[in-house]
């Protein structure tokens, strides 16, 4: 046995082991208490008398949802204790947990959905168990299968209709969340031939902060500090990287950096963004077209209407798209703060997405991006790092492809180093211009951020709207906050 641990699910603990199986392949194993066989045949019929006494409605409200599930909780427990009255606390609780996930939520998914170990949750088919994505053993095979492809398209409907969205037969495809943030994705046959599938993206209930990320060694203190300096200040930065990466949540790490007096406007596909709650945000999200292909919001669509909005700043998820890629530049030139992500490995390779097809932005426009952070994720060994903090230099006459680009610091794989590489030739540039300090100046204010950063990490303060409040507090009076930190 790898390891060995507990979820907690509603009022009961359930036990997860991790072993060796077959060959190279590492199971997962829930144990689910053992039922006889009486219990179970009662189990069945209460289930069977709930459906019919219970009027079940799925609600976008989560007050509603809540509601609901209050009523059907207690409503569960009077039948429990009736018709099974000799069975132990143990379970007792685990029947009553499993009743309200089968009728609210998504069966035995809800165990997986509980361990904060997991990345990711696929159901690939009726046919083969479910597949888990682990922090720290990668993929895993379950314990666990849906028995019928019918429960799986079922889920799928489930978790479709608390957004507003639908997956049927004309509409196989389904990109959602769920209640938490996880973002799903949903195909029904014969689409994926060898059955329906639901791949589950979880996301931390926590939002990830800047120190989570000096903890984790994602990003230095100096690197932080810096980045702190270019966001309050108003620099442009594309975040970019492969999937998995990470860039939207280094995005989001990132944002408490924006002064609270400002109103920033992020547009997604699904909500993943989270930013400290005195922030002046509105967050808006795409919509799919109805079965009579009416009714879409596109990313553009938002971001054209954000101009119309006065933000001070402008999130966009992903840049995909040419048009989108235009409306964003020029939102970047009418002297908007933009922030995006794209896909891409290295600073380079940004620099050659945005100009070649199917984005091809004009060479011209690129001078407005002041900084390019890159991510990497080592999958061998599950670890994600800022790879590259770069600058994208104005094109002038002769001037070769690679040296638009200036790599202020690069990770050093070797030594897991994230390290100067060569001086800032443009963003420092803009900051002096912007706030009239000195490189000296720069430097000491560089200096005193990078105290503040050591005193959240070292007092352990991680949660978003602490570190959102020390930030912006510094920002505003840093001669006090200084002073407490000494």
């Amino acid at each position: 046995m790898l390891d060995k641990y507990k979820i907690e699910l509603e009022d009961t603990k359930i036990e997860v082991k991790i072993c060796k199986g077959k060959e190279f392949i590492i199971e997962y194993i829930i144990n689910f208490p053992a039922l006889d066989e009486g219990t179970e045949a009662v189990f069945k019929e209460i289930k069977n008398r709930l459906i019919t006494d219970l009027q079940l409605t799925t609600s976008k409200d989560p007050k509603q949802r809540e509601k609901l599930k209050k009523q059907f909780r207690e409503k569960a427990e009077r039948e429990i204790k009736k018709f099974l009255p000799k069975v132990s606390r143990e379970i007792n609780n685990y029947l009553l947990s499993l009743l309200v996930q089968e009728m609210l939520g998504l069966g035995k998914l809800e165990i997986l959905l509980k361990d904060a170990n997991l990345e990711e949750v696929v159901i690939n088919s009726s046919k083969e168990p479910i597949q888990v994505y682990h922090k720290k053993y990668g993929w895993l095979i379950t314990n666990v299968m849906i028995e019928r492809e019918e429960d799986i398209a079922n889920y799928a409907a489930i978790i479709g209709r608390t957004i507003g969205k639908q997956i049927t037969t004309l509409n196989p495809l389904l990109d959602a969340h769920l209640p938490s943030g996880d973002r799903v994705n949903a195909t029904l046959f014969p689409i994926s031939n060898q059955g329906n599938t639901i791949t589950i993206r979880k996301f931390r209930k926590e939002p990830w902060t800047i120190v989570d990320f000096i903890n984790n060694k994602t990003i230095s203190i100096e690197v932080a500090a810096f980045l702190w300096f270019a966001v309050q200040y108003e620099l442009n930065i594309l975040v970019s990287g492969g999937t998995g990466t990470g860039k939207t949540s280094f995005l989001t790490t990132i944002l408490p950096y924006i002064p609270p007096n400002q109103r920033i406007l992020s547009i997604e596909d699904t909500r993943e963004i989270k930013v400290p709650d005195f922030l002046h945000w509105v967050p808006l999200v795409t919509r799919e077209p109805n079965q009579e292909g009416k009714g879409g919001i596109t990313m553009l669509d938002l971001l054209i209407n954000s101009l119309r909005m006065r933000p001070d700043r402008i999130v966009l998820g992903e840049v995909r798209r040419s048009r989108e890629a235009e409306v964003l530049f020029e939102a970047m030139h009418t002297g908007h703060s933009v922030y995006a992500t794209i896909h891409a490995d290295t600073a380079m390779q940004t620099y050659r997405r945005l100009v070649n097809p199917p984005i091809s932005v004009p060479e011209n426009l690129l001078d407005a991006i002041d900084l390019s952070v890159v991510m990497f994720r080592d999958r061998r060994i599950g670890i994600r790092r800022v790879y590259e903090v770069a600058e994208i230099l104005p094109k002038r006459r002769r001037i070769i492809e690679s040296d638009r680009i200036n790599v202020i610091y690069k990770w050093d794989q070797r030594i897991d180093s994230l390290n100067k590489h060569y001086e800032s030739k443009k963003a420092l540039t803009k900051l002096k211009t912007l706030i009239g300090f000195s490189e000296k100046e720069i430097k000491k204010e560089l200096k005193n951020r990078e105290k503040v950063l050591n005193y959240l990490v070292k007092k352990n303060i991680k949660d978003v709207n602490s570190v959102g409040k020390i930030i912006s507090s510094y920002m505003k009076h840093p001669d006090k906050i200084l002073k407490k930190i000494r």
